[in-house]
Protein backbone atom coordinates (compact mmCIF):
# COMPACT_ATOMS: atom_id res chain seq x y z
CA UNK A 1 0.00 0.00 0.00
CA UNK A 2 3.07 2.87 0.57
CA UNK A 3 4.40 1.59 -2.18
CA UNK A 4 1.56 2.71 -4.39
CA UNK A 5 0.98 5.97 -2.56
CA UNK A 6 4.80 6.72 -2.81
CA UNK A 7 4.44 6.28 -7.03
CA UNK A 8 1.14 8.37 -7.09
CA UNK A 9 3.11 10.69 -5.12
CA UNK A 10 5.71 10.88 -7.81
CA UNK A 11 3.03 11.08 -10.71
CA UNK A 12 1.32 13.78 -9.13
CA UNK A 13 4.74 16.10 -8.86
CA UNK A 14 5.50 15.06 -12.15
CA UNK A 15 2.50 16.36 -13.99
CA UNK A 16 2.62 19.88 -12.04
CA UNK A 17 6.28 19.63 -13.24
CA UNK A 18 4.90 19.12 -16.57
CA UNK A 19 2.29 22.11 -16.00
CA UNK A 20 5.16 24.51 -15.14
CA UNK A 21 7.10 23.81 -18.02
CA UNK A 22 4.11 23.88 -20.55
CA UNK A 23 3.40 27.21 -18.41
CA UNK A 24 6.99 28.41 -18.20
CA UNK A 25 7.06 28.08 -22.70
CA UNK A 26 3.99 29.97 -23.23
CA UNK A 27 4.46 33.23 -21.03
CA UNK A 28 8.07 33.07 -20.38
CA UNK A 29 8.09 33.68 -16.58
CA UNK A 30 11.54 32.85 -14.61
CA UNK A 31 9.51 31.50 -11.33
CA UNK A 32 7.85 28.92 -13.35
CA UNK A 33 10.83 27.61 -14.71
CA UNK A 34 12.30 27.45 -11.92
CA UNK A 35 9.53 25.92 -10.28
CA UNK A 36 9.79 23.40 -13.40
CA UNK A 37 13.10 23.11 -12.13
CA UNK A 38 12.44 22.13 -8.63
CA UNK A 39 10.13 19.83 -9.88
CA UNK A 40 12.25 17.69 -11.75
CA UNK A 41 14.85 17.30 -8.63
CA UNK A 42 11.81 16.47 -6.40
CA UNK A 43 10.72 14.31 -8.77
CA UNK A 44 13.64 12.09 -8.78
CA UNK A 45 14.06 12.01 -5.08
CA UNK A 46 10.33 10.78 -5.00
CA UNK A 47 11.15 7.86 -7.12
CA UNK A 48 14.09 7.15 -5.28
CA UNK A 49 12.16 6.84 -1.88
CA UNK A 50 9.49 4.84 -3.37
CA UNK A 51 12.07 1.79 -5.07
CA UNK A 52 13.54 2.14 -0.79
CA UNK A 53 9.87 2.02 0.32
CA UNK A 54 10.15 -1.76 -1.09
CA UNK A 55 12.91 -2.67 1.31
CA UNK A 56 13.04 0.18 3.70
CA UNK A 57 9.14 1.36 4.33
CA UNK A 58 10.35 4.39 7.08
CA UNK A 59 13.59 5.43 5.34
CA UNK A 60 11.66 5.41 1.55
CA UNK A 61 8.38 7.55 2.81
CA UNK A 62 10.95 9.93 4.74
CA UNK A 63 12.66 10.75 1.11
CA UNK A 64 9.20 10.74 -0.61
CA UNK A 65 8.06 13.54 2.06
CA UNK A 66 11.50 15.66 1.45
CA UNK A 67 11.17 15.13 -2.09
CA UNK A 68 7.00 16.92 -1.66
CA UNK A 69 8.79 19.49 0.67
CA UNK A 70 11.56 20.72 -2.15
CA UNK A 71 8.25 20.73 -4.36
CA UNK A 72 6.38 23.48 -2.33
CA UNK A 73 5.15 26.38 -4.76
CA UNK A 74 6.05 29.52 -3.48
CA UNK A 75 4.96 32.75 -5.12
CA UNK A 76 4.01 32.72 -8.79
CA UNK A 77 2.69 35.89 -11.34
CA UNK A 78 -0.57 35.67 -12.12
CA UNK A 79 -1.02 33.75 -15.22
CA UNK A 80 -4.67 32.59 -15.06
CA UNK A 81 -7.20 35.56 -15.58
CA UNK A 82 -10.45 34.33 -17.12
CA UNK A 83 -9.49 30.77 -17.02
CA UNK A 84 -11.73 27.84 -16.47
CA UNK A 85 -10.96 25.56 -14.03
CA UNK A 86 -10.22 22.81 -16.43
CA UNK A 87 -7.47 25.17 -18.40
CA UNK A 88 -6.15 26.17 -14.91
CA UNK A 89 -5.52 21.98 -14.14
CA UNK A 90 -4.24 21.45 -17.98
CA UNK A 91 -2.25 24.72 -17.41
CA UNK A 92 -3.42 26.36 -20.86
CA UNK A 93 -2.29 30.35 -20.59
CA UNK A 94 -2.35 32.85 -23.41
CA UNK A 95 0.90 33.44 -25.00
CA UNK A 96 3.10 36.49 -23.88
CA UNK A 97 5.29 38.20 -26.63
CA UNK A 98 8.46 40.30 -24.88
CA UNK A 99 8.66 42.75 -27.66
CA UNK A 100 12.36 43.80 -28.44
CA UNK A 101 13.02 47.39 -28.99
CA UNK A 102 16.14 49.10 -30.61
CA UNK A 103 17.66 52.15 -29.55
CA UNK A 104 18.85 54.99 -31.84
CA UNK A 105 21.87 52.92 -32.60
CA UNK A 106 20.17 49.50 -33.78
CA UNK A 107 21.35 47.81 -30.81
CA UNK A 108 18.68 45.37 -29.00
CA UNK A 109 17.80 46.22 -25.62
Amino acid sequence: MYSEISMLAYFVVLFLTLRDVRIFKRTGYRSYRKGALKGLAASTLILIGAIIVETQLYLGLLIVFIGLYINLKRGREQVFIDASNLDRFLGKTDYVKKVKTKCKDNTRI
